[in-house]
């Protein structure tokens, strides 16, 4: 159940959302999204702050131990502010899925639940707050010679390759997806080449019942203002030193966690294929991008509530208490 504001009105929707059915003694997760740059670590920070209470954070690139300045990671200080959990918590060098990040959160907030009504869940990855907050998705079993078939091919022609294919089996994925990302893509693909059927036919099938009640807040901003946030984030990425950072991971740039924004431009300034400022400005371009999938993930969900990036704390905070005030 997800609280909107309909024509000064609250009224409450189950639309798309698999919850227990009643209100009595219920549990919220507090749901945070919005694209790259925009505020969502300040935010998620002051609302744990308010309801006492932890943040899972389900941004995937921030898993890794290896990746801190890349992935914009928050600071000492603002870890500090609430006890955060899937912060830096894997290695690049293992093999950590949606499906594993799913069991993984659900469990911990079980636990979490047992002591405290709320919990904030934050993040960018829009695929894993699904994965939260309705279920992973089951796709059919992929014959493995596909697999090979689409890696190979993959290997021969590159990403254009994955893109022109997805493009023509499931143009609706195919907007969301991260087009610099191979192995999500090819995927897909191979769902798409095996099921005879669009990657994204398969997507939000399974309903799971949830513990707990989702609230979804969402923070916006004109696009020239996100664009530019996000030029002045590479900018002070730089300035931290993102290029020792990447100079250390270059000799596992395969891995699939390296396949990322950030990261995979530098590697190929250390390649010679480009040169520094090119690469930066790759950064830019492509985080931009970005930026522009995950307002369109997100816009599609018509339970959240979005608020301007620079509305007041109190103000979110006043709206979130007056659901609770009703639902109970």
């Amino acid at each position: 159940m997800v609280a909107l504001l309909h024509q000064e009105k609250l009224t409450f929707t189950t639309a798309g959302f698999p919850f227990p059915s009643g209100l009595k003694n219920m549990k919220y997760l507090i749901t945070i999204v919005g694209p790259t740059a925009i505020g969502k670590t300040s935010l998620s920070i002051a609302l744990a702050e308010h309801f006492n209470c932890d943040i899972i954070s389900c941004d995937s690139r921030q898993f890794f131990k290896e990746m801190r300045i890349g992935t914009a990671v928050p600071t000492t200080k603002e870890l500090a502010g609430a006890q955060h959990h899937f912060i830096q918590n894997k290695s690049i060098f293992e093999n950590y899925t949606v499906g594993d990040f799913e069991k993984e959160a659900i469990a911990k907030l079980d636990k979490l639940f047992l002591t405290n009504d709320y919990v904030v869940l934050v993040g960018g990855s829009g695929l894993y707050v699904d994965a939260v907050l309705k279920g992973f998705d089951d796709f059919p079993e992929i014959d493995n010679s596909i697999r090979e078939k689409v890696t190979s091919n993959y290997e021969k022609s590159g990403l254009e390759y994955l893109q022109t294919e997805l493009e023509k089996r499931d143009p609706n994925y195919f907007e969301v997806v991260a087009k610099e990302n191979p192995q999500r893509m090819m995927r897909a693909l191979e769902v798409c080449i095996g099921s005879g059927k669009p990657y994204s036919s398969f997507l939000n099938q399974k309903k799971n019942t949830r513990n707990f009640t989702p609230i979804l807040i969402g923070l916006e901003a004109e696009r020239s203002v996100i664009y530019d946030r996000i030029n002045q984030r590479v900018d002070i990425m730089m300035n931290e030193c993102l290029l020792a950072e990447a100079e250390n991971l270059f000799p596992h740039k395969e891995l699939n966690a390296l396949q990322t924004v950030g990261y995979r431009e530098l590697f190929r300034y250390f390649e010679g294929e480009i040169t520094l400022e090119f690469a930066i400005e790759e950064i830019k371009k492509n985080t931009r991008r970005f930026a522009k999938r995950q307002l369109t993930w997100f816009k599609r969900n018509g339970n959240t509530k979005w608020f301007d990036f620079l509305t007041d704390r109190k103000e979110i905070i006043n709206y979130i208490d007056t659901i609770l005030a009703i639902a109970n």
